[in-house]
């Protein structure tokens, strides 16, 4: 039989299972792979620098900061306009920036008019618009009090924040000594209708000529109200208190 098997040409049965063996048909994938790598190692190296950055500016970058919407003066405003909505713009703050009683509806602003001027980008709230918000901060039980002075042109001369004596001086008569009495002593100025003050909701009137606002505690008040129909009202300029 192994003569036949020669003379055939047939291989043994060993033989031709050895040679039908799996694994035998090709290097092993260790070496394929390292071929691989060999022949492409430009592309690799390009490949993990790639990541090594993304993973970098992915760690680098910071998280996306929670913001609110506030308002903001479109330009530099005075003292006195009478707000529309072409005057603010909304602005993306984060929450510590965000003042207490600021506006985040330009609805709301519509026709205030502000007691003081603005800086263009500059955060708008209560206390900056003639209304309650004026007594922002002061001692509890004030009273904005406003008030008309004998002389209007001397109003040019005073300015929202300046503290201020309340004169009134009641010598009337011919050859009558003037005498005065000072009502109320330092007391902050809220608004004057000399920093282009119009007609504003919060005075309800419409002759502001000649009138400041004043924050008075509940005695100063007391002995404001109706002044101006008892004698001639001055105000004297004081410096701040330390």
């Amino acid at each position: 039989m192994p003569s036949s098997f020669r003379t055939h040409g047939l291989s043994s049965p060993r033989q031709s299972f050895r040679s039908r063996s799996p694994g035998r048909s090709g290097p092993p994938a260790p070496r394929r792979f390292a071929s691989w790598l060999t022949r492409n190692r430009r592309l690799v190296v390009a490949l993990l620098l790639c990541a090594a950055a993304g993973i970098t500016v992915q760690q680098l970058t910071p998280a996306p900061a929670h913001t609110v919407t506030a308002l903001a003066s479109a330009r530099d405003l005075p003292a006195g306009t009478a707000l529309s909505g072409a005057d603010v713009l909304p602005v993306s703050v984060p929450p510590g920036m965000m003042p207490a009683g600021a506006f985040t509806d330009a609805a709301a602003l519509e026709g205030k008019q502000l007691a003081a001027p603005l800086r263009k980008g500059q955060l708008l709230s209560d206390t900056q618009v003639l209304g309650p918000g004026l007594l922002a901060g002061a001692p509890p039980g004030s009273a904005a009090v406003p008030l008309r002075m004998a002389d209007p042109s001397s109003i040019q001369l005073v300015a929202p924040g300046q503290l201020v004596n309340i004169v009134m001086t009641n010598g009337t008569d011919y050859g009558k000594a003037a005498e005065s009495e000072v009502l109320a002593a330092s007391v902050p100025v809220l608004w004057t209708s000399g920093q282009g003050g119009q007609t504003g909701q919060w005075l309800g009137t419409g002759e502001t000529e000649g009138l400041i606002v004043v924050a008075a505690d509940p005695d100063q008040a007391r002995r404001l109200a109706g002044s101006s129909t008892q004698g001639k009202l001055f105000f004297v300029l004081v410096g701040a208190q330390g």
